[in-house]
């Protein structure tokens, strides 16, 4: 019974994800999915980003946390659209969650809207909520088994980025390992080195969302 109650609700959120993904594609818009740990780095990655992309893009986030706004009101200052998802206990969201956050943003005015997911590598690789891509978000303080551990995010992703990499000195991490376990699981699944803290690889990572951007506007008008 237990299987069969699972099965509904991945066929009832794959359903409403393909929705979500022709509006999307209806109004032009590209939705990342950023997938990490606690702590890993998401809300001091996008504090970086949206100041960036603010200048040349319409941009909004939905922002799924289990309780509080406190990632919410860390980025009140880029002064970009925000929804705000609290599970109650739940470790990932669903589409129907994204559908609903869709009510509070003008999507006729969008360009790029980031899903900061609730913290977990597990949950929120199984549900699809309609996004063009996922990103996977790890930090050098986790440990490099992280890919092997949790394979099917890595086998989805459309990028990874190492954060913290600024802390390689202080922690036991080999790089090595991990990018040959990456490339194991994802030969194509390329790796942005980055520090939130210095900024060193933040400009790799503009560059890559501004190809995304690019490349989605650009099918979109053929």
């Amino acid at each position: 019974m237990l299987i069969k109650i699972m099965q509904n609700v991945l066929a009832e959120n794959a359903k409403m994800a393909g929705e979500i993904r022709d509006l999307l594609k209806q109004k032009k818009i590209l939705m990342i999915n950023l997938i990490s740990s606690p702590g890993s780095g998401k809300t001091s990655l996008l504090e970086k980003t949206l100041p960036f992309l603010k200048a040349k893009y319409r941009v909004a986030v939905i922002e799924g946390d289990v309780e509080t706004d406190k990632d919410a009101k860390r980025l009140e200052n880029s002064n970009v659209p925000i929804a705000l998802i609290n599970t109650s206990g739940a470790c990932h969201l669903e589409s129907v969650s994204i559908e609903k956050a869709f009510s509070v943003l003008d999507l006729d005015n969008l360009d790029i809207i980031f899903v900061e997911n609730v913290g977990n590598l597990v949950c929120p690789a199984e549900f699809d909520i309609g996004e063009d891509m996922k990103v996977a978000l790890v930090s050098t303080p986790e440990g490099d088994d992280k890919p092997s551990k949790y394979p099917l995010l890595f086998r989805e992703a459309s990028l990874a980025i190492l954060n913290k990499i600024d802390l390689l000195q202080h922690v036991d991490f080999n790089l090595n390992n991990f990018s040959a376990d990456v490339q194991e699981l994802n030969p194509n699944l390329s790796i942005i080195k980055m520090s939130c803290r210095t900024g060193e690889g933040l400009q790799d990572w503009f560059n890559w969302l501004e190809t995304k951007i690019a490349s989605k506007q650009r099918v979109m008008k053929n």
